[in-house]
């Protein structure tokens, strides 16, 4: 390996190492404002149509921390094509044996569980039908956003493999 491509091995290896702890620490602190935000949508009593704000904020948070995952996720295959990183190649073909940890990278679990308790101001407001309609779909299209994007992040591995080899001249 020539040098060059060492430093930019190395560079790139920070970076994923980088992006992974970013992303952990952007969804800790991201939870905590949205928190806060919820708190303070239901102690002010405010109309039912403040549950939006906080749920723009959990949003806004998701989307980060999926542009980290994707981004890590992206420069691993990378590496795995233009280095034939040994890492990279045994954690695809390692796959997720039976019974092994189920971690989920983009916190969905914690994200759709927090889009739920986003609707406690609300039902606190005793809204009325098209209040409900209103609040009821936004907080229903971010679950949609998120399962939709989980499913793409699976997918992301493969596509992002096969379009490098492509780029490589491989396939």
């Amino acid at each position: 390996m020539t040098a060059r491509a060492q430093e930019e091995y190395i560079a790139l290896r920070s970076t994923i190492r980088e992006r992974g702890t970013a992303r952990v620490w952007l969804f800790v602190i991201g939870l905590a404002v949205w928190s806060s935000l919820a708190v303070a949508v239901l102690a002010l009593a405010l109309p039912p149509v403040a549950t939006l704000i906080p749920l723009v904020w959990l949003a806004a948070d998701f989307e980060a921390v999926l542009a980290l995952h994707g981004a890590a996720e992206r420069i691993g295959r990378y590496l795995l094509v233009f280095h034939q990183d040994g890492w990279e190649q045994a954690v695809g073909t390692f796959g997720r044996p039976h019974g092994a940890l189920l971690a989920d990278p983009l916190f969905s679990t914690v994200f759709v569980l927090a889009t739920f308790i986003n609707l406690v101001p609300l039902m606190a407001s005793s809204p009325i039908r098209e209040e409900w309609l209103i609040v009821g779909t936004a907080h229903a299209a971010f679950i949609v956003r998120m399962v939709r994007a989980r499913a793409a992040a699976a997918r992301q591995r493969q596509v992002d493999a096969t379009r490098f080899e492509e780029l490589a001249g491989r396939s």
